[in-house]
């Protein structure tokens, strides 16, 4: 039975300012994705980039935010996490530069591409910083959810004011808006946080590194161009990742913590949650800009207002896990996400659909929140300081490829019907019944980990 955590330890100063500087990092990271989405067009036209062309400018992100992450999470536990997240930003800082000034689309793409690796490089490093600096139970399920919070409210507000700031503006202000965050970040780093150790450093597991790294490189190039070679090609790279890992005298990612049930079900829940959650809103992005021919302006508003205020779930998540523990928590908060899409499979034409959707994104922003909060714990619980940054590597790659493949999964699904509004329909109907499929396959697996999970 899960016990009840109303109480939070005390943080000294030093701790405060390293919550904030980690918080403040991912958020940074969230409302540039969100910011750059929003002024793709501006973007592909500022370049001379074609229509046909422009997906490439989140695919140049994807790939290397997905494909590396694992690689630089091990790395950060090797060689240092606090060298690792400054490393990260630094590349940050030259990627946003070179993109700000691009003058064609090579150099445009070469900049995206660097700031997918400074996001690989950055997010693993930041949350082993997290879960190393602050201890298992309360405090960490309480930073936690915050993180989950901002990276929602990052996403929220970069929506909400990206296409003014490019209007007013110019779409490279979308990169240059990172600069002075970013260098403040750098600066402030060494100053509050001291680097990780490892006391018996082993050889990096390079077979390992290349094909993992290669694999998932495959895979997200396959979901977006719809290639069957690359799929078979990443097919046989994580086989062969899987093999080399059980022979490796020092693995890359050890296959006990694979088998680890907190680990393999808290990252399956991260793949439902960035998935479906993701294509859903695209795929409503389209109904209120195709079907109800809401201005861009107007459907940021609509995502924005319950997007907001949906940013308390994560406040509140850490509370929630300590009394009721992560097994029921994280599988609640994916059954809200899943039950509040039902009744966006059946909006029609109307724009009085509006009395029905903002509700229901509202709820399904709450229950998605507390799932990102909430799998981001089960992921790194029970696991030694020493696997922090494999295990939030582990889990953010889990998020970048799932953010990655989940639009183009269900658009792909939407276009096998003539009608726009009927494809719709029925990518939502899928997204619902994988979501709620998911969440019995989770509560089961989860079953034998339940008393550490409730261990608070």
């Amino acid at each position: 039975m899960a016990t009840e955590t109303n109480s939070l330890p005390r943080l000294s100063s030093r701790e405060r300012w390293i919550l904030f500087l980690l918080l403040g990092a991912g958020f940074m990271l969230s409302v540039d994705f969100s910011i750059l989405n929003v002024a793709l067009p501006r973007i592909g036209a500022g370049v001379g980039l074609d229509l046909a062309r422009l997906a490439w400018i989140t695919a140049a992100f994807a790939l290397p935010a997905a494909g590396f992450t694992l690689l630089f999470g091990r790395l950060a536990d090797l060689f240092g996490r606090r060298r690792l997240f400054m490393s990260g930003m630094t590349v940050l800082i030259g990627a946003s530069l070179l993109g700000g000034f691009a003058s064609n689309p090579e150099i445009l793409l070469t900049a995206r591409v660097l700031q997918g690796l400074a996001t690989a490089m950055t997010i693993p490093a930041g949350l082993s910083l997290l879960t190393t600096t602050f201890a298992e139970g309360a405090m960490r399920n309480h930073v936690l959810g915050l993180n989950g919070a901002l990276l929602s409210g990052g996403f929220t507000v970069g929506a909400l004011i990206g296409g003014t700031l490019v209007s007013l503006l110019s779409w490279r202000a979308a990169f240059f808006l990172n600069v002075p965050v970013a260098l403040t970040i750098l600066i402030a780093t060494p100053l509050l946080i001291r680097e990780s150790s490892a006391p018996n450093r082993v050889k990096l597991d390079l077979p390992g590194a290349a094909t993992i790294t290669s694999g998932l490189l495959a895979l997200i190039y396959a979901v977006i161009e719809k290639n069957l070679l690359a799929a078979v090609v990443s097919a046989l790279l994580l086989a062969s990742f899987w093999m080399i890992e059980l022979r490796s005298p020092a693995p890359l990612a050890s296959v006990r913590i694979l088998k680890r049930p907190t680990v393999k079900w808290g990252n399956y829940a991260g793949l439902v949650i960035f998935t479906m959650e993701p294509g859903m809103i695209f795929l409503m992005t389209l109904y209120l800009q195709n079907i109800l021919h809401f201005s861009p302006l107007a459907t940021g508003l609509i995502f924005g207002i319950p997007g907001l205020a949906s940013v308390a779930a994560g406040v509140i998540a850490g509370r929630l896990i300590g009394r009721f523990g992560s097994r029921k928590v994280l599988t609640a908060g994916l059954a809200v996400q899943g039950l509040a899409t039902l009744p966006l499979a059946f909006l029609g034409t109307d724009r009085i659909v509006l009395v029905a959707l903002i509700p229901a994104l509202f709820i399904g922003f709450f229950g998605h929140v507390t799932s990102i909060a909430t799998y981001m714990v089960v992921a790194t619980s029970g696991l030694p300081n020493k696997e922090q940054g494999l295990a939030t590597g582990l889990a953010s790659m889990t998020q970048q490829v799932a953010i990655a493949i989940g639009i183009p999964i269900l658009s792909a699904i939407a276009v096998t019907q003539s009608a726009q509004l009927r494809g719709l329909h029925l990518a939502l109907l899928v997204d619902i019944v994988v979501t709620l499929v998911s969440v019995a396959l989770i509560w089961v697996g989860l079953r034998s980990s339940d008393g550490t999970l409730t261990r608070r």
